[in-house]
């Protein structure tokens, strides 16, 4: 018999204690497959509702359900041994009050079995994200560019490049560090004041398209891998996976018009 246990899976308390230590490493995955490759190498997964757009084709993250983060989060939770997964509740899940939050946040939980959830928004969710912590659901937060706020933000825009802004943000920031968030997830705030945020605030910080000076990064693996044709500014692509498989399918398509099919070599034949 093996003498080593089952792995420990990382929790909500681990990443808020990488608070300025070694720096906090996350993608989003939204399959088995993507999870079983990252998970090696990451603290959090984020089952991110980008899935919509991602994998689903929606124009936004608007029209993901409930339900569909359920589905993406059980196949990372799955595929996916030793990092913290955590599950973006999606757009109309939270916003009606900390009881609703906590109805969703608890399918979440339950149905996964991941280990925390994110939501949007800053000072006005500090109510909802105190209630649910002391539920005992850990909550990553997310300021800055908060895409499920798109129509009233007035498009996906860098946040904080106008100076009075900075203490909208940062108050935000600070709202759901005290209401008992582990983390925030700070997307498209300019360098200065992600890094004043960092400073600020007792939990970690995780950029994307922030400061260097935040305690952790996370991209979104399809367009880290170069799987999306297009992808914002920030984003550096460790990969160009989209390219190898387009030539592939592309190979794949010229030998079948050819009728050269791979699986003529190895034909089932007829029993004698």
């Amino acid at each position: 018999m093996s003498k080593h246990g089952p792995i420990r899976r990382r929790t909500a308390p681990d990443i808020a204690a990488r608070k300025g230590g070694e720096p906090i490493v996350s993608l989003t995955a939204y399959a088995a497959s993507t999870a079983a490759l990252a998970d090696p190498h990451c603290d959090f997964l984020l089952v991110g509702d980008s899935v919509g757009m991602v994998v689903h084709g929606y124009p936004s993250t608007l029209p993901v359900s409930l339900d569909l983060m359920i589905l993406h989060g059980q196949a990372v939770m799955r595929g996916s041994e030793q990092a913290l997964v955590v599950v973006d509740l999606p757009f109309g899940s939270y916003e009606g009050g900390p009881e609703a939050a906590f109805t969703g946040a608890a399918r979440v939980l339950a149905e996964t079995g991941c280990g925390a959830v994110k939501l949007e928004g800053g000072d006005h969710m500090a109510e909802t994200v105190a209630f649910l912590v002391a539920r005992g659901i850990p909550v990553m937060a997310h300021v800055g560019l908060t895409p499920q706020a798109v129509n009233t933000l007035g498009g996906y825009r860098a946040q904080g490049r106008e100076r009075e802004q900075w203490e909208r943000i940062e108050a935000d920031a600070r709202a759901v560090a005290d209401a008992g968030a582990f983390s925030i997830v700070l997307e498209a705030v300019v360098e200065p004041l992600a890094r004043r945020i960092t400073e600020a605030v007792a939990i970690p910080t995780i950029g994307i398209g922030a400061s260097a000076a935040c305690d952790g990064q996370i991209l979104v693996i399809d367009d880290m891998l170069g799987l999306t044709p297009r992808v914002a500014k920030f984003v550096k692509r460790y990969g160009r996976l989209g390219e190898h498989a387009e030539a592939a399918i592309a190979a794949y398509a010229s030998e079948v018009r050819a009728r050269h099919f791979p699986a003529d070599e190895h034909t089932y034949a007829p029993s004698a």
